[in-house]
């Protein structure tokens, strides 16, 4: 009988999944449907990177990095994904989580903090709309545009729609050349954030078409706006017909009484007259075909519908490309807005595979960035450890990338305790530094080259002299310091490591323990340990190591 019973139970545990999927709701039932089949492409699109890269690595003969510890992982992730570094307790929860799979959740854990939102919404912003970062006349338009984005990234928007929505705002041109919102739009912070960006491009069809096919496609047409440049694959009339898709924007007058031929659909809003010239062009795709005009759709829309059809050549390559780009600090096309046969990917196989990704993804960006950082290059040490892995566009060890003024500040808040009271209209570019991070966006701009940053005088200054890092390394103003320093708890040895791990997420090595414990029990010059103790977190906050992603 007891035979009889454990037999009938171990039955009953077999059954119970499928006896819970044939109660589960089916909405459920779809959720973890999509669950599985997003798991699925995460980890072949992360085999699909390992293969070819491992390919490179050997027909090159090169010796990739070994695997990097969990700290190093920890801070580069949670860098890449929030914008700032781990704060002390999560590192030790982190090295205390024993799980195999511990990485991959700690991914999922970031995609779906409200600061992922925000940070991605401020490095799409930099690379959309770089000029509103230094220019008084359009920040405040970039930081609506920015405060849009983090809505929909928030959401979870797939990329394409958030392309077609900015391509598509339905907005028209005003008094002044200022933007207005045509009849029967609500005015809300979502159409003022659609709206400055075509103010942030001044609402001109040239620099509208410049910014949308270097942006979206990752072609820079703009060198072919005044004439045709004798190694660019594009002529100067390609770059006008591209602007003319914005045409309305600077519509044609009208078609005198005597006209004489076929007015197509659009005619008001598809055609634009090349600046210094009396010759009017027609809107085309770069690809030399032209949209079957209809009263229905408006020439924007037509553009959007070319660009994110999963059958373009353009889009999902150049936004896989610039993806990677992000994680590893140089794409696989390098510069990403210069294609073309004397500018070939450093890995086409592999950057095919990621525009297939994206696309298969339905361009939920979230599902390739899993399996790009779960990737073996993504894990990799930073440490050269190989000759053979000095090129940077290897990717056999992690690049060392520059951190942003905005990521800089967050990062140094986190290790100081500093509470941010700045409202967010004001937390990006200030040009009378009236904050501290508007003061760190200033000092440290963003660049186009991560992997070749450098640094400055005056942001050596800004980090060793300003009043600001001055306050926040005091034992009167940093929390962190005054947490450490009366923890009675610890010795020596501890608060040195804790240190380590506000300022650099890592633990002292043995020999960087050995020497700060000796200065701070010695006091410093001041024989002060409590002074020696804020003297150690002020070199760690100046270090290069905590200026830089690795």
């Amino acid at each position: 009988m007891l035979l009889h019973r454990i037999g009938s139970a171990c039955a009953l545990l077999l059954l119970l999944p499928a006896l819970a999927l044939a109660e589960t709701p089916p909405l459920v039932a779809r959720a973890q449907l999509r669950d599985i089949s997003e798991e699925r492409t995460v980890r072949e699109l992360a085999a699909e990177i390992d293969k070819h890269l491992g390919a490179s690595w050997s027909a090159r003969q090169i010796k990739p990095a070994p695997q990097a510890e969990d700290a190093e992982f920890l801070r580069r992730i949670t860098l890449d994904l929030i914008g700032r570094i781990p704060k002390v307790a999560e590192i030790r929860a982190f090295e205390e989580d024993k799980s195999p799979t511990k990485r991959a959740a700690i991914v999922l854990k970031l995609l779906q903090s409200p600061m992922h939102a925000s940070h991605w919404a401020s490095i799409t912003r930099n690379a959309w709309l770089p000029e509103t970062l230094t220019d008084i006349q359009t920040a405040y338009m970039g930081q609506q545009y920015e405060d849009w984005l983090r809505k929909r990234f928030a959401e979870n928007m797939p990329l394409d729609e958030i392309v077609h929505k900015t391509i598509t705002a339905d907005v028209q041109v005003g008094q002044r050349g200022r933007v207005q919102f045509n009849r029967g739009i609500s005015y809300d912070a979502d159409t003022a954030g659609l709206a400055a960006f075509y103010q942030a491009n001044m609402v001109k069809p040239e620099n509208l078409g410049s910014t949308v096919s270097r942006t979206f496609l990752g072609v820079k047409l703009e060198c072919a706006q005044c004439h045709d440049h004798p190694f660019a694959p594009y002529k100067r009339t390609q770059f006008w017909e591209f602007a003319a898709f914005f045409a309305e924007f600077t519509p044609l007058p009208p078609l005198p009484p005597n006209f004489i031929g076929p007015v197509q659909p659009q005619t008001d809003k598809n055609m634009l007259t090349i600046t210094g010239t009396n010759r009017t062009v027609t809107a085309q795709f770069m690809d030399g075909t032209s949209p079957s005009w209809s009263k229905e759709r408006s020439p924007r829309q037509e553009l959007a519908e070319w660009m994110t059809d999963r059958k373009n050549p353009y889009f999902a390559k150049n936004m896989a490309n610039r993806l990677w780009a992000e994680f590893f600090g140089i794409g696989l096309i390098d510069p990403i807005d210069e294609p073309g046969d004397n500018n070939p990917p450093s890995h086409p196989e592999l950057l095919n595979a990621l525009a297939r990704g994206l696309i298969a993804a339905k361009y939920d960006q979230r599902i390739v960035v899993r399996a790009i950082v779960a990737s073996q290059a993504y894990n990799l040490t930073s440490k050269l450890t190989h000759p053979s892995q000095s090129d940077v566009r290897s990717f056999a060890r992690m690049n060392m990338k520059g951190l942003t003024g905005n990521t800089i500040y967050e990062s140094f808040a986190t290790a100081t305790g500093v509470r941010d009271n700045t409202p967010r209209n004001q937390r990006y570019y200030d040009p009378y530094n009236r904050n501290a991070r508007g003061l760190f966006n200033n000092m440290f701009p963003s660049s186009n080259r991560p992997t070749e940053q450098q640094t400055s005088i005056l942001q050596a200054l800004l980090m060793m002299n300003s009043k600001f890092v001055a306050d926040q390394t005091s034992i009167e103003k940093s929390d962190t310091l005054a947490a450490i320093i009366d923890a009675p708890f610890m010795d020596t040895e501890k608060k040195i490591d804790t240190l380590f791990l506000s300022a650099l997420s890592r633990k002292a090595t043995a020999e960087e323990r050995e020497r700060f414990t000796s200065y701070v029990d010695r006091g410093g010059p001041s024989e002060n340990k409590a002074k020696a103790l804020t003297d150690v977190f002020w070199v760690l906050l100046n270090s290069t190591e905590f200026m830089f992603n690795h």
